[in-house]
């Protein structure tokens, strides 16, 4: 067994978000985890390789229970102001209480729910591609430069959200807003800290069951419920020990979790075909690679880096390393989804590579429910964005990638492209659409 290794300097510095893999690379370089420190100079165990992740993710030794994540934060010199998401249900917790919860929330991602919101993902992504075109979009009405972060990737996961949850026309442009602010990374002056908003969130939700509950039949099963959210109302009422402060910690952990991932990963599935021209022409060519291609694209920049923050619940040897009880442990998924030993050539995309073992969506009992929502998001923009506008490029080829400066996160700040020509407006449509959440 050997001791604790030297932890590096500047993780989730600029220099290091921008060539992530590379320092990932470095890393993985020997067995074991590696103890790193972050720039609030909390120190933690980071597992690279893909075996010993998937060891990890398994072992019921290592707890996401927030009462551990609280002791384990203060021994750190942290508060409990500091344990930012381990206070939400379902991400953050262990059996019992974790099965119970998924159980709840996995009946909005079966297979034939997924299927039935299949219509309005398509719906949803012509729109916000038609309010690209209308006159007042300004440049990109003409084919010029837009960020397509702001006007695609940051709305559509946030509205196909909303149809999940059932929440009412006229509020979804409330819940873009909401979900705009807690993709801001800190508080200063007027705007409040990442623990305010999330407060002024669940007060937010709270008002929506309230308004929801007394329409909700509470003798229809949950799997022919009209939305989730009547779904997780008719399920506290048949008194399944569902809170009411677990029943909106879900709602915000949907919106938090199922938005920033799914804007990440479209985000980063554009941008990495726009930047293999090669794997593109193919995808174009061949259209039914494009469950093979966004799986490759999961693989390849993942949309979560680093998991959640687990404890030790006792000394556990890894490859030799042994890490001590009460230790905080985070995988690095981004590296274990490029480790050699498991990926031929790591580093190349290739949309035909055979369907591997990586870990974008996690594994074991914490594994992604949301999955299969957001590979069908996805799938839905690779094909809708780029068969409408074939000649899409980047807007300046030689800028340098813009990262949210969160290290757990693989998100680009910005995607500024060009449209191309402009196309015509989508057939039965009359003249583009207004913006979604503009409609009452």
């Amino acid at each position: 067994m050997t001791g604790p290794t030297t932890a590096p300097a500047g993780i989730d510095d600029p220099s290091f978000l921008a060539d992530q893999h590379r320092h990932y690379a470095r890393l993985r370089q020997s067995p074991g985890p590696r103890r790193v420190r972050n720039p609030q100079g909390l120190e933690y165990w980071l597992v690279t390789r893909h075996d010993e992740a998937r060891t990890v993710l398994l072992d019921t030794r290592f707890s996401k229970d927030p009462q551990r994540a609280s002791d384990a934060l203060s021994a750190a010199g942290y508060g409990v102001s500091g344990a930012g998401s381990f206070f939400l249900p379902l991400v953050n917790s262990d059996p019992p209480d974790h099965t119970r919860l998924r159980r709840l929330v996995a009946g909005a991602f079966t297979p034939r729910r997924v299927a039935a919101l299949a219509p309005a993902v398509e719906r949803l992504t012509h729109e916000l591609l038609d309010a690209m075109a209308e006159p007042d979009a300004g440049p990109a009405a003409d084919g010029g430069p837009v960020d397509l972060m702001t006007a695609l990737a940051f709305p559509l996961p946030v509205l196909v959200i909303s149809e999940l949850i059932g929440v009412p026309h006229g509020n979804r442009g409330a819940l873009l807003t909401w979900a705009a602010r807690m993709l801001t990374v800190t508080g200063s002056g007027a705007t409040p800290g990442p623990a305010e908003r999330t407060r002024r969130l669940h007060r937010w939700f709270a008002a929506l069951v309230a308004a929801k509950r007394p329409r909700v039949r509470t003798d229809v099963p949950a799997d022919e419920q009209p939305d989730l959210l009547s779904a997780l109302v008719a399920a506290q009422a048949r008194e399944q020990g569902l809170g009411d402060d677990e029943l909106i910690s879900l709602l915000v952990l949907l919106l938090l979790a199922g938005h920033e991932t799914t804007t990440g990963m479209v985000g980063n599935a554009v941008d990495t075909l726009l930047r293999h021209p090669d794997q593109l022409a193919l995808l174009r060519r061949r259209p039914e690679l494009t469950a093979s291609a966004v799986d490759e694209l999961l693989r390849y920049e993942t949309s979560l880096a680093r998991t959640t923050l687990r404890v030790a619940t006792q000394d556990v040897e890894l490859a030799g390393v042994v890490i001590p009880a009460g230790a905080i442990v985070s995988v690095a998924l981004a590296a274990a989804n490029r480790d050699p030993e498991v990926f031929p050539r790591p580093d190349r995309l290739d949309i035909t590579r055979a369907r591997g073992p990586h870990l974008a969506f996690g594994h074991g009992i914490h594994f992604c429910l949301g999955a299969p929502l957001a590979r069908l998001q996805t799938e839905t923009v690779l094909t809708t964005l780029f068969g409408r506008h074939p000649h899409l490029a980047h807007a300046d080829p030689d800028q340098p990638q813009a990262w949210r400066p969160i290290g757990d996160m693989r998100s680009l700040l910005t995607l500024p492209v060009r449209l191309g020509p402009r196309p015509p407006t989508r057939p039965g449509s009359g003249r583009p659409a207004a913006h979604p959440a503009d409609r009452a």
